[in-house]
């Protein structure tokens, strides 16, 4: 039964193109092209914490499943001392997203288990997408043949939210739940989550929860009350 229904079990509706907000030109067209078809370039997706790297990432790995493809999706660091067994086991996907390779950096059988399934799946018809904090030649790799072969990967860079976009992304993810965010509730929202949109998610199913329970309307002072204890809120 779960093989029937991936979409709803591994992807978050928050996380697919549509919802993605601020992407540079041309990136999105390329992410799904990639994740239709074998490409003959692989993609290696590099930014700063939560702009959104791991959001594209897993949207592509839905939009391969949507295509009638496979995909797999693996953060690295939870397969730190053991990403040989752990790449080995995805093998055979259509599209494999590697995040987080700054993980594994300085680590030297994970970096050498990276460059061996580089090498062997290359060529094969396997898309793979790379993710990290930074550009190949930045990580503190220690194995010059991988930080090579990654520097070989067309490259989309991402870059923090401006207000317009945080109040976008905070926007559609209100409306994804129904939940109506009024102007100066989206102004008292954007002061404490600016930092981190990553917690947004968590954030909207709290409120959602809370203005169902209340059958109250989110406003300023219903913010208030629900997340007076939220840490960011100080």
């Amino acid at each position: 039964m779960s093989a029937q229904l991936p979409l709803a079990l591994r992807y978050s509706p928050d996380q697919r193109f549509e919802t993605f907000v601020g992407a540079p030109a041309g990136a999105i067209a390329l992410l799904q092209a990639f994740a239709e078809r074998p490409s003959a370039d692989w993609l290696y997706v590099a930014g700063p914490a939560a702009v959104g790297k791991t959001h594209l990432a897993l949207a592509t790995c839905a939009a391969t499943e949507q295509a009638g493809r496979r995909a797999a999706y693996l953060p690295l660091a939870a397969a730190a001392g053991r990403l040989r067994e752990a790449l080995e086991a995805l093998e055979g996907n259509d599209v494999i997203a590697l995040d987080g390779i700054g993980s594994i950096a300085g680590h030297r059988d994970d970096e050498v288990a990276l460059f061996d399934f580089h090498n062997r799946v290359r060529g094969t018809g396997v898309n793979v997408l790379y993710v990290a904090a930074a550009m190949p030649d930045v990580l503190a790799l220690d194995l010059p043949d991988l930080r090579s072969r990654l520097s070989q990967c067309a490259r989309i860079t991402l870059a923090p939210l401006d207000d317009a976009g945080r109040r976008e992304v905070l926007r559609l993810r209100a409306q994804r739940r129904g939940l109506v965010l009024e102007e100066a509730a989206l102004d008292w929202l954007l002061k404490r989550v600016d930092r981190d949109l990553g917690s947004l998610t968590a954030l909207l199913d709290q409120l959602d929860r809370a203005s169902l329970a209340a059958q109250r309307k989110v406003t300023v002072p219903f913010l208030r009350e629900v997340l007076g204890s939220w840490p960011e809120a100080l």
